[in-house]
């Protein structure tokens, strides 16, 4: 089924139901971050054909919007049914494609099917409600008011590399059920596996227009798809730098933002740490840290600072480093680029005198993971968002500064706390300013139908199966004004 989407390993768009390359004749090579290798080709469109790609949008919106909500949802279920049945080739290509681990990749495909079945029944569930007018000076009971949902249009949705085809479908299905028509702008690097997931909505039925998709590179059309005037919401996940990017160019259209993060997890003087050692380390160098919910800073009590530092520093050296295929955790980064950026960060610490505890080992795009113990707050590592697998850990003398460190970010995504105190757990949890605070767990996205959000440069809006289609909708209120009857019914 997807022999179509590409033609001699050069993938099309989806416009307006048929698969399509660019008039530009222009394409973008895709290489894989494990060998450099090439993985295909996508198209580099044009700006006409971004134009071309919302109006189509624009017009397949009505025809999607009247379909009912169980229509809506017996496609999202196939999408979900045919996904499943090619989750081994969409998860080989992922991993080729950004270089994550087999089984994770694998795993990012499963639980896409599970996110879009859960959507399905869930946009099923979201009803309208009925408001008596009573009870405001000035108003009579007879108002009543039949409060509906209706759908915003056209969604562009904007996904990330790092999960491109559960990151892609958390955008378009909720949109979807929503009424929404869609139109996605996949990641260069994952461009690839997210077309694959454009194919399987096809596939499964819905008419043609009401998803296209866009290739590009960002710095040439990006700012062009943000600015159309004929797009309703923007659902954007990607750097905090990029996010306020967008917020400043557009005007008066509603958006949903992942950005990046800082999260850090604090352990107190009564924590289990081998516990807390072993989800600190998960949380913090899955994906080789490549994810906005990844631990990127510890902060622990001093007097339990040695050996917290020297159990994550254990279970650190048995991390598999290497070639995705042989599942290893800490796998190339997505490329050089990023690689250089974190080895910015390490060397900053190292000239500042933190302690090296393992790792600062590098070949080519590939950092082994790395741990440092006695970083302090003038190093950058402290506040700077890596992106890679390194771990700083910052010693405290106190609850206190360990909330003010937490607290003193540009960022709010998520803190974990590790205790066995559960009023000191709620303590700290309500003084963390983040979108979510994980108790003695690593931070992370999900169950997905949890609220994720972020707050200050973090995010804008709230996500989750329920609140996304909800944010990607709006409450319509029809009011019927019953007139008072002078006569009076009486019993006969």
């Amino acid at each position: 089924m997807f022999n179509e989407i590409q033609d001699n390993n050069c993938y099309k768009n989806l416009l307006n139901g048929k698969w399509v390359t660019s008039d530009s004749e222009k394409t973008i090579s895709i290489k894989s971050p494990i060998d450099d290798k090439e993985v295909g080709n996508i198209q580099a469109m044009t700006k006409e054909e971004v134009d071309i790609a919302v109006l189509d949008a624009k017009n397949a919106y009505p025809i999607w919007a009247d379909k009912s909500v169980s229509e809506r949802a017996d496609v999202i279920h196939k999408a979900a049914s045919i996904l499943e049945e090619n989750a081994d080739e969409i998860a080989e290509i992922l991993a080729k494609e950004i270089a994550k681990d087999i089984k994770s990749a694998k795993s990012e495909v499963i639980r896409t099917v599970d996110f879009m079945r859960f959507t399905a029944d869930e946009g099923k569930r979201i009803q309208g409600e009925t408001l008596q007018g009573d009870g405001f000076h000035g108003f009579s009971k007879n108002k009543i008011a039949f409060v509906t949902r209706e759908p915003l249009g056209v969604v562009l949705a904007i996904s990330p590399f790092n999960y491109p085809v559960n990151l892609s479908a958390s955008k378009i299905a909720p949109a979807l059920m929503a009424g929404n028509s869609v139109v996605f702008k996949p990641p260069t690097q994952g461009s690839i596996s997210a077309l694959h997931l454009a194919r399987v909505f096809q596939e499964a039925g819905l008419p043609d227009g009401v998803l296209n998709t866009i290739t590009g590179k960002g710095s040439e059309i990006g700012d062009y798809i943000i600015t159309n005037p004929n797009i309703n919401l923007i659902n954007f996940t990607g750097s905090s730098e990029v996010g306020k990017h967008i917020s400043e160019i557009t005007s008066m259209v509603p958006m949903i933002m992942e950005l990046g993060g800082k999260d850090a997890a604090i352990v107190l003087e009564d924590a289990e740490l081998d516990h807390a050692a072993t989800n600190i380390v998960k949380g913090a160098f899955s994906y080789s840290g490549q994810r906005c919910t990844a631990l990127k800073r510890v902060l622990v009590l001093e007097n339990i600072a040695d050996e917290l530092v020297e159990l994550i520093v254990e279970q650190v050296s048995k991390l598999q480093v290497g070639n995705p295929f042989d599942n290893a955790t800490i796998t190339p980064l997505i490329n050089n680029k990023a690689a250089n950026f974190v080895q910015e960060l390490i060397d900053d610490a190292l000239n500042k005198n933190a302690t090296l505890k393992i790792g600062n080992k590098r070949e080519k795009n590939l950092l082994y993971p790395t741990v440092f113990d006695n970083v302090t707050t003038d190093m950058r590592i402290a506040w700077e968002e890596p992106f890679g697998p390194v771990l700083p850990i910052i010693r405290v003398k106190s609850i206190d500064e360990a909330v003010d460190i937490a607290n003193d970010s540009e960022y709010g995504l998520q803190s974990s706390i590790f205790t066995n105190d559960i009023d000191d757990a709620f303590h700290i949890a309500r003084l963390l300013e983040v979108g979510t605070v994980q108790i003695n767990n690593k931070t992370e996205r999900g169950p997905d139908h949890f609220p994720f959000l972020g707050v200050k440069s973090s995010g804008m809006g709230t996500q989750g199966i329920r609140y996304s289609i909800e944010a990607m909708s709006r409450p319509k209120a029809i009011v019927v004004n019953l007139r008072e009857r002078s006569d009076k019914v009486t019993d006969k």
